[in-house]
């Protein structure tokens, strides 16, 4: 309960406007009291409690101060403004709690010139601060505004009453009109304490009026704002009233609302879609959910997206195979010459298909050999391994062709995301299936001939690996039932012919590679590339140039020519690209000069006296005999991710004590290689005639050139052994002469890979004869007839046969170096 306390009569004080020159102080935290005005405060600290009880008893003037910082419990003088407001106490109500309930009413400004004293209580030496004052039309027209805007602000502050817009209006006195303003608003602690430091009532007026236009722009602003929020809370309110009504009219006459016509038409492609159980499951389940659902919802697009993906899929869309044997096998011959391999596996596969479909009713194949484990295999795996421009990736359109299907390519080289391939889980926004579907999607049937291109190139990183992700895609035996991650239902990919292409097996990784059938491309001979370039590549570039057969004729000569000494590739695309050149030449020619009476141009024929002309000088040359004209040439072969090649090596012998060094950018396994060709040769250093001291008197360097391209593997033994062994005999090694084979510390000669390529490459670079492990006999059969014919094979089982067969006798050629010279040879990878 409070206790109203009678106040005492003031003593000594007859005039409220006589302020006495000693005043007890009492700190104000967080309000600043203006003079003329009332104001109620409650004291709680005990210094506070005793300068009221002192006053009290005394004048009940007291002094009235704001402390800088309103957090502290018990401000210093330090902490206390100078100016502040001298107030008369009018009225006290004690708490039961301990406080006091006091009302005060400022009666003038003053300014703290010292304090006398701090126990108990603050109290200080001061001096009136009269406002300055003058009557004029400024301090008129800046009091009306300041009424004007009270009242503006007035109408949009609910919290302040009316009444207060009418004690402003009638207020004349500009200074009391300041105060009674400045004590209504919520002005910050600096403002407030700013107004009653400034002396003229002219300046008061003018900082007054500035804060409250201020704080009427934030309150118009915020007015405003909330205006607009309602209003469209209004507006949704209003369209979704008229939404159910329109709902209603609707349902009166029949009709049905555009969510109900979504609905229905997802509905209805459903049912025809054709789904299997599970996935037809999952797309009611989703419909009922969408049904359900305001089309306001923020998961409402991504449902029908979802809806809209799986309806569109190709669950039942298949082209008919065309089972014509004789019609497949005349338009694989149209589109590639040879691939007699690629061809045979491609009919067994039409011939299978054929069969199955002739014997369809009348029996069951499974009755009579069951399976309870392998599911029938509809679809193929094929991976077409070789180098560049040997037609893998159009060999795939060239099948689908054959077979009536439908034909889409997708270029796996860089991609480096797993959802690439398996799709993006429908929690992420603007997520979707992956490329697999994706396509089959666009293509609309779910037999087509679907071609990964660059299957070696996957990347793989955080983000995933692709190459794990293909291993359900190609599987023969778990593609039946592929997963998209967006999807999350089985789709049926066993009905696709995959066919995958590389042209290197060593970057596949092995579980993937296990689940294709591989299928090599070598390259071309150089009659294969003159047919391929007369059949295929000649007629395709007439016709990117708009020439006439009349009009160019390229002679065989010519052809062999450019073959031989402009293009050197295991593929045929240079060999396009420079009969392209050759056309381009033409057509701009003939573009200069105009074209006959008739419209043809005048016919031109490239002969191999007049290549030149076109292509320029020769960009390639046999280069063998020459380099290897001094002791210690060896030629070897190599295959890389291009095709075949021939590399040269390089070994010197100079004074010093046993050293060794391989140099040119070497693999682990063909430095070993190299160490291991030097120990054989020193193990039969006697029977090769080398003095006994030859190697505690000498170091060896073996260089293998080109020193930027990295190279590995064991196949090149036979090579380096009889480089060395040419080296330290000063016996020459036959220019024509090719060789591979690794070898052992006993000096057989173990087999290699590669041959077909590394053969082509021998033929290419002008060589007739080639020195290869007898282990790769049957290898032979998988060479071209034209290669077999022209070049001879020479089956080795040791070492000493190679040197038998590669090392010309001491001085058959002129140039019989010493052994300490610099030595070129061959070698394979």
């Amino acid at each position: 309960m409070i206790e109203p306390v009678s106040p005492p009569r003031v003593n000594g004080i007859d005039d409220e406007s006589h302020i006495p020159n000693d005043l007890p102080i009492l700190p104000l935290r967080g309000v600043v009291v203006y003079p003329m005005m009332w104001l109620p405060l409650t004291i709680g600290q005990e210094r506070s409690i005793r300068l009221i009880e002192s006053a009290a008893d005394d004048s009940r003037v007291i002094g009235l101060v704001t402390s800088r910082d309103p957090e502290k419990e018990e401000p210093t003088p330090a902490d206390l403004y100078e100016i502040g407001t001298a107030a008369v106490v009018h009225r006290l109500l004690r708490a039961p709690d301990g406080t006091i309930r006091l009302i005060v009413q400022g009666l003038e400004r003053i300014r703290v010139t010292r304090y006398i004293q701090e126990e108990p209580f603050l109290r200080a030496r001061v001096m009136a601060a009269v406002d300055e004052e003058e009557d004029s039309v400024e301090i008129e027209a800046l009091s009306r505004n300041a009424q004007d805007l009270f009242r503006r602000l007035i109408q949009l502050v609910p919290h302040l009453p009316d009444e207060l817009e009418m004690a402003a209006m009638n207020v004349e006195d500009a200074r009391q009109l300041v105060y009674l303003i400045a004590s209504s608003l919520r002005l910050d602690l600096a403002d407030a304490q700013e107004i009653l430091e400034i002396n003229h009532v002219r300046d008061k007026l003018t900082k007054l009026n500035a804060l409250l236009s201020k704080e009427l722009e934030v309150l118009e602003l915020g007015r405003k704002i909330q205006s607009e929020a309602q209003n469209e809370m209004e507006k949704m309110q209003r369209e979704f009233y008229l939404r159910e009504q329109l709902k209603a009219i609707q349902k009166e006459l029949g009709e049905e609302d555009e969510q109900a016509a979504e609905v229905k038409d997802l509905e209805e492609r459903i049912a025809k879609a054709g789904m299997p159980e599970e996935a037809q499951k999952e797309a009611k389940r989703e419909l009922d959910r969408l049904r359900k659902m305001p089309p306001q919802a923020a998961e409402y697009g991504v449902i029908k997206t979802y809806l809209d993906w799986i309806v569109s899929l190709p669950w039942q869309q298949v082209t008919e195979d065309n089972l014509d044997i004789v019609h497949a096998r005349q338009v694989l011959d149209e589109d590639h010459y040879d691939l007699k391999e690629i061809k045979e596996r491609i009919l067994e596969f039409l011939a299978v298909r054929k069969l199955r479909v002739e014997r369809k009713g009348q029996f069951t194949l499974e009755d009579e050999h069951p399976d309870l484990i392998r599911k029938q295999r509809e679809g193929v795996i094929l991976c077409f391994v070789g180098p560049p421009g040997v037609g893998k990736t159009s060999l795939g359109l060239s099948i689908a062709r054959a077979l009536g299907r439908k034909f889409v390519r997708l270029a796996l080289g860089g991609i480096h995301d797993e959802a690439e391939v398996r799709g993006f889980r429908r929690t992420y926004i603007g997520s979707m299936p992956g490329r697999i579907l994706q396509m089959l999607r666009r293509v609309e049937s779910r037999n087509p001939v679907f071609m990964l291109d660059e299957v070696d190139k996957l990347g793989r990183d955080f983000r995933g690996d692709p190459s794990a992700a293909l291993l359900e895609v190609l599987d023969p035996e778990q593609n039946s039932e592929f997963r998209d991650h967006y999807l999350d239902v089985p789709f049926d990919l066993s009905q696709v012919i995959f066919i995958t292409t590389a042209n290197w097996l060593e970057t596949i990784p092995e579980p993937l590679l296990d689940r294709m059938e591989i299928l090599q491309l070598s390259g071309y001979t150089e009659l294969e590339k003159v047919k391929i370039a007369q059949g295929y590549l000649i007629p395709r570039q007439l016709r990117e140039n708009s020439l006439h057969a009349s009009e160019v004729a390229f002679d065989e000569g010519a052809l062999h020519r450019m073959i031989s000494d402009h293009t050197r590739e295991a593929g045929v695309r240079s060999l396009e690209r420079q009969i392209g050149k050759i056309c381009r030449k033409i057509a701009t020619r003939a573009a200069e000069q105009g074209s006959n009476g008739n419209g043809t141009l005048p016919s031109v024929t490239i002969m191999a006296e007049n290549l030149a002309e076109h292509l320029g000088k020769a960009k390639f040359y046999n280069e063998v005999a020459e380099r290897t004209d001094r002791p210690g040439v060896a030629t070897g072969l190599a295959v890389t991710a291009v095709g075949g090649d021939i590399l040269f090596i390089e070994a010197t012998r100079m004074a010093g004590t046993k050293g060794f060094t391989v140099t040119g950018q070497l693999g682990e396994v063909m430095k070993e290689s190299a160490q291991a060709a030097l120990s054989y040769v020193r193990s039969v250093s006697r029977e090769l005639g080398v003095d006994e001291d030859f190697f505690s008197k000498s170091d060896i360097h073996l260089h293998i050139p080109a020193g930027a391209v990295p190279k590995d593997g064991p196949s090149a033994g036979v090579t380096m052994a009889t480089a060395l062994a040419s080296l330290l005999t000063g016996r020459l090694v036959r220019s024509n002469v090719a060789m591979t084979g690794e070898i052992t510390l006993r000096g057989q000669v173990l087999p290699i890979g590669g041959l077909k390529e590394k053969a082509l490459a021998a033929s290419r670079a002008g060589l007739d004869t080639v020195i290869m492990p007898k282990r790769n006999e049957p290898d032979l059969d998988e060479l071209p007839d034209e290669v077999r014919q022209k070049m001879r094979f020479v089956l080795v089982e040791s070492v000493s046969d190679v040197f038998n067969a590669a090392l010309e006798p001491a001085g058959t050629r002129d140039h019989d170096a010493s052994p300490d010279q610099t030595v070129v040879g061959e070698i394979a990878v």
